[in-house]
């Protein structure tokens, strides 16, 4: 298990789109993918699969599958989120994937291992790519890698809406 406080992974973590070529060691790697398998999810349903994809030819084909995941081609790793194209929670899938995404990027970023998010527009390129079933969706890509800009740290200059802006006490 990493180190890193809760609140420095926190404050450490920022989208990372160029990396090192250098690739993620297999137990670190484990480790983040079971941080996304821990996360919660409504009534416990574990709606999701990973596809993780660490071949050089095959992170190229899988950033074509949205115009904005170039990122993924020069990425250590991407983990593709795989859900159930009509799931019987409804709309609580998305509150679901969207815990598992967090949770694998601060298991991430207490590694020190940078990460960037991507859509997917090309379901069929992306079904052919990564094998899942037909009644299944690819939800999102995860690019992970080391920054190429030196390793994650706390950022100091955080381009954020002030505190008391955005958190109101009691009421509005």
């Amino acid at each position: 298990m990493g180190f890193v406080e809760t609140t420095d992974a926190l404050a450490s973590r920022r989208n990372v789109r160029k990396y090192e070529d250098r690739p993620i060691p297999a137990a670190d790697l484990d480790e983040i993918l079971d941080a996304a398998r821990r996360s919660p999810s409504s009534r416990n349903t574990q709606p999701w699969d990973f596809v993780v994809v660490t071949e050089r030819a095959h992170l190229e084909r899988l950033a074509t599958v949205w115009r904005g995941a170039g990122h993924v081609a020069s990425s250590a790793a991407t983990v593709a989120f795989i859900a159930p194209r009509e799931p019987a929670e409804g709309m609580r899938i998305e509150y679901d994937l969207g815990q598992a995404t967090m949770c694998l990027m601060l298991a991430a970023a207490d590694l020190g291992v940078g990460t960037a998010h991507a859509a997917v527009g090309d379901q069929e390129l992306a079904r052919e790519l990564l094998g899942f079933p037909e009644d299944r969706y690819c939800a999102y890509l995860i690019a992970l890698g080391y920054p190429a800009d030196g390793p994650l740290r706390p950022v100091r200059k955080l381009d954020r809406r002030a505190f008391d802006d955005v958190v109101h006490r009691e009421r509005w």
